[in-house]
């Protein structure tokens, strides 16, 4: 019975998972929860809520990308389709095509849809690689597009959806600066917590297995088609839930909604944070949002055209890639690795 208990002792002392929280992820948490009672409505809603959107469909591109070694760009059309698909099934300003079903049953529907119509494109872009999944999803983002634009029976044409609202529950209007940031900000960490459970869970680390060496994996009786295509699912699921935050916020949708633009940004994003780690698409998401919110107010105050914020971008962009693969997030860890080295310098053979 001692060595039973002595046995215990050990594990019983180890520290809990918020024991091992780092004190920064804590400042981020307590500024993020109070950012309400000091944060203009501006700030929250357009700022904040739309860089938690943003996040969270270029996180779908970062699982499939980060974790499963597929770039696909088919990501903001799947969110697109979401949106679509709450409009439609929802209730909008087009009272001819929009059903209004209940909030219950339309939610569900969309984000379902969105996930058969992502799945089937990862069907169809997992039997080719590289620079052919690319283009491939590009390829089906701009059908998309075009689809959208064209047909007026279901999707609206051109005009698409407006007055597409969340509805309103407990009495609260879901819309409003403060209901919608803190909505917002839990679809974000519930949609970052899935995705690092479903890193370390075993079909993330078979995932991962398939990214580094698909012939082995398939040696080993994985299925490597078939992990591929579930990851395209779970990618799908993720970026509806994006969509259709993006509807409400927006209160409609339209063919530019997926435009080729659109798909580049989620692109730019993502690459930009980072695609190592699952909290770098959230970091490219408040750079972007950042520099499209208020850099064409300081090019103004230089004297140039506020059109030119497009070039900040892409010159950041460049900037980020060309001395950083891994985004700023990457820059970050080797400077944080350069702290500690100067910190612990190395010392000589024995102890």
């Amino acid at each position: 019975m001692a060595l039973i208990d002595q046995r215990r002792k050990p594990a019983a002392l180890q520290p809990m998972w918020i024991d091992r929280v780092p004190a920064a992820w804590w400042a981020v948490i307590l500024i993020l929860l109070t950012m309400p009672a000091w944060a203009n409505d501006f700030i929250l809603f357009q700022v904040m809520g739309w860089t938690f959107i943003l996040g969270i469909i270029a996180l779908s591109l970062m699982f499939l990308a980060g974790y499963g070694g597929m770039v696909s760009l088919i990501q903001m059309s799947v969110a697109a389709m979401a949106g679509y698909m709450v409009a439609i099934f929802g209730t909008s300003g087009v009272s001819a095509i929009s059903m209004g079903l209940p909030w219950w049953v339309y939610i569900p529907v969309a984000i379902v849809i969105a996930a058969i119509f992502g799945t089937i494109v990862g069907a169809l872009a997992v039997r080719t690689e590289g620079i052919y999944t690319i283009m491939i999803t590009l390829a089906i983002a701009a059908a998309f597009f075009y689809f959208t634009r064209q047909n007026y029976e279901i999707f609206n044409g051109y005009s698409g959806f407006n007055l597409v609202v969340p509805p309103q529950l407990f009495g609260v209007d879901w819309r409003q600066p403060m209901p919608f940031f803190y909505l917002s900000l839990g679809a974000a960490a519930i949609c970052y917590a899935v995705v690092v459970y479903l890193s370390r869970a075993p079909f993330g680390l078979a995932l991962q297995g398939v990214r580094d060496n698909p012939r082995r994996m398939a040696a080993l009786g994985f299925n490597v088609t078939a992990h591929r295509v579930a990851a395209y699912t779970v990618a799908s699921v993720i970026a509806a839930v994006g969509g259709i935050l993006l509807v409400w916020q927006n209160a409609q949708i339209s063919p530019g909604t997926a435009g080729i633009p659109a798909v580049i940004d989620v692109l730019v994003i993502a690459v930009v944070g980072g695609i190592s780690r699952p909290i770098g698409p959230f970091i490219g998401a408040l750079i972007y949002v950042l520099l499209r919110t208020f850099s064409p107010d300081v090019l103004t105050a230089f004297g140039l055209s506020s059109e030119r914020f497009k070039l900040l971008i892409g010159i950041g962009f460049l900037a980020v890639v060309f001395f950083s693969p891994d985004g700023v997030l990457g820059l970050w860890e080797r400077w944080r690795a350069r702290r500690r080295k100067a910190r612990d310098p190395l010392r000589g053979g024995g102890k």
